[in-house]
């Protein structure tokens, strides 16, 4: 009858030591967790403590206020909330469908020998400083604007009813939509990093099959690849949103720096990144300052649940494909 096998010592003496080796490589990974989420709530407590002031002065009329007065001491952030929300959108409708034709261009009809450089180009201008965003759209993008968009714009929606709200007032040249395209710029690059990732994520032969059966180019692009890569289109523009909302001196040079809510997107306005730029070194006060952080911890919560709403919204669209 055959004997049990041993094992050697030295080959236990290896599985101890991996058996180590093993819980040491955990505990890490379990410290990194941990010191992600012990920076974040030390983040939040640390706004929410400069800002308690400010918050149990005004209580929720610094949600609800526009007044911006540092001499009389009264503080309102719509002003500021509304710019920011506004200045995104602006860029996001402007960003998202180049983003998306660029990245269609070279996934699916760009020659290979062009796609490379194309595509350094595109990802050379998220290393672009924001600072440099920020001159070029005061000194060269704004005076064109000012001179010939948006005249043209003025006079051709100004007067319809409804929309013509949004291009009315004297053509400043700088102002929300002059910092919509500005950010449009910045956030572009990764928009389209990401789209095109997931497009090429998409299996051939699923395309193939879709061209075997008589698709057009478009059909197998809009009935293929986009409904393969939905998660991953939306996690991209939630990106380049992300970075939209928290831009700080690119917008502060072209946004015009104006604490009012004005319909027109010529008006000029202001962010809350660009205000905490602006005044911060400025702030005189206890209440001022507190004021200050305030806004930058209402950025935080706006960025947080656009964040939190869009993985709400991958979790869905992934549970309704594993249904499908």
């Amino acid at each position: 009858m055959a004997s049990a096998p041993t094992i050697t010592l030295p080959f236990a003496e290896r599985l101890r030591h991996e058996a180590r080796a093993e819980a040491v490589f955990r505990a890490l990974t379990v410290v990194c967790a941990a010191l992600v989420l012990a920076v974040l709530a030390g983040v939040i407590g640390a706004l929410f403590y400069g800002a308690w002031p400010a918050l149990s002065t005004f209580k929720i009329g610094f949600l609800t206020r526009t007044v911006w007065n540092p001499v009389t001491n009264q503080f309102g952030a719509l002003a500021a909330v509304y710019g920011t929300v506004v200045t995104s959108l602006v860029a996001m409708v402007i960003a998202v469908p180049l983003a998306f034709g660029i990245a269609v261009f070279l996934t699916e009809t760009c020659p290979l020998w062009l796609r490379g450089p194309i595509g350094s180009c595109i990802e050379l201008l998220a290393a672009v400083p924001s600072i440099v965003f920020g001159i070029w759209g005061l000194f060269v993008l704004a005076p064109l604007l000012q001179h010939t968009v948006q005249p043209w714009i003025i006079d051709t929606f100004g007067d319809l009813p409804g929309v013509g709200r949004l291009f009315r007032g004297p053509p400043y040249g700088i102002g929300m939509l002059t910092a919509g395209f500005v950010l449009a710029i910045m956030v572009l690059p990764f928009i389209t990093s990401v789209m095109r990732e997931v497009f090429l994520s998409t299996p051939r032969s699923l395309k193939e099959a879709a061209y075997g059966i008589g698709a057009t180019q478009w059909e197998v692009v809009w009935d293929v690849v986009v409904p393969n890569s939905r998660a991953g289109i939306i996690g991209g523009i939630m990106l380049g949103l992300g970075r939209a909302l928290g831009e700080t001196m690119a917008v502060t040079f072209v946004v015009g720096n104006a604490h009012r809510i004005s319909p027109s997107l010529l008006a000029p306005g202001t962010t809350i990144s660009a205000s905490i730029a602006n005044e911060f070194t400025e702030a005189l006060g206890p209440l001022y300052t507190s004021s200050l952080i305030a806004l930058g911890l209402l950025l935080f919560v706006l960025t947080f649940v656009i964040i939190a709403a869009a993985r709400l919204l991958l979790l869905r669209l992934e549970r309704r494909g594993s249904a499908a």
